[in-house]
């Protein structure tokens, strides 16, 4: 059993906490955070206790550290963490300034525990897909990588002020991405930003609107989700919410299918001796091909509604 500390009972202090609860040999025993009445009732929704950093640090029998809490507390978490030892799992980013990531680089290097900065993205299945199948050459070259990212609407002003804005808390993502699909680092890099929203986003330094490109030997071009390679064949567009978009269909769709055949055969529906056959194999097929995880589809909608791989729409040029 491995007892986790998690430092942050806010938003993704939330989720994270579910995380660590749902895991087999994983107990979260403390939660961190400078809002006592915020920490005090998430650990009590997962039997931890509420507890101080000196607390969760001090404590040896704690493996690992969760650090969901403000950008401007990720660096003196990951060093305190280090010094005692302690697995460490950081939302990015690590720290606004350069020098002090790199100073958490060399402590967590030192003490010799595993650290991970939480950038998901690599393990979105339709981002992944696209990595592999650039890696595998099965689609050419890559000559250019273009990331289009856009949230539902505008984080708090408290937040910005608190954190790395739109560059260093959300960007960072694209960067991350950009870097890991091409396996490549930038030459230079050109960005724009204005603020044509919210003026108190303004009014706190913020930029709203942002494109920024990179030179590799590729270019990126990136203004969150959907991700274009543009090959020596064509392009190849990933798209995580077209994936989500027809798991829910699918399963819908699958409900529906199970709900009639159901409700025929108990009815008893008129039907001739093959028909009703018909019926009861279509259902035994679709009861045994299901996913046991809610949200999945089935085996046999992944040839019509595709798996993850299928998310990635393809456009071909001629090759002469």
């Amino acid at each position: 059993m491995i007892d986790v500390a998690l430092f942050g009972a806010g938003r993704i202090g939330t989720i994270h906490a579910g995380n660590v609860a749902r895991q087999p040999g994983v107990r979260l025993k403390y939660v961190v955070d400078v809002d006592e009445k915020a920490s005090g009732k998430l650990a009590q929704q997962h039997g931890a206790q509420a507890a101080s950093a000196e607390t969760a640090f001090g404590d040896a029998s704690v493996g690992a550290v969760v650090i969901g809490s403000s950008t401007d507390t990720h660096a003196d978490f990951i060093m305190r963490a280090a010094k005692a030892r302690k697995a460490i799992f950081c939302e990015k980013p690590v720290d606004l300034a350069l020098d002090r990531a790199r100073a958490c680089a060399e402590a967590v290097k030192a003490a010799g525990v595993t650290c991970l900065i939480g950038f998901q993205r690599r393990y979105d299945p339709t981002f992944a897909a696209l990595k592999s199948r650039i890696a595998a050459g099965e689609i050419g070259e890559p000559e250019m990588l273009i990331v289009t990212s856009r949230d539902p609407g505008a984080p708090p002003v408290d937040y910005i002020k608190r954190s790395g804005g739109i560059f260093k808390d959300m960007l960072i993502h694209d960067f991350d991405i950009f870097r890991w699909i091409l396996d490549d680092e930038a030459a230079s890099v050109y960005a724009t930003g204005s603020c044509l929203t919210d003026p108190g986003i303004e009014a706190a330094g913020e930029t709203a609107r942002v494109r920024a490109i990179g030179m590799v030997p590729g270019a990126l071009a990136t203004e969150h989700r959907v991700v274009e390679a543009r090959v020596t064949r064509g392009a190849v567009e990933a798209d995580p919410d077209l994936d989500l978009a027809r798991r829910i269909v699918a399963r819908a769709a699958e409900e529906l299918v199970l709900s009639a055949l159901s409700n025929e055969i108990q009815a008893g529906v008129p039907a001739g001796h093959d028909e009703h056959h018909r019926r009861q194999r279509q259902l035994a097929i679709l009861q045994h091909e299901r996913f046991d995880v809610p949200g999945q589809m089935m085996h046999r909608d992944q040839r019509h509604t595709g798996g993850s791989s299928r998310c990635l729409r393809e456009r071909h040029t001629d090759q002469q």
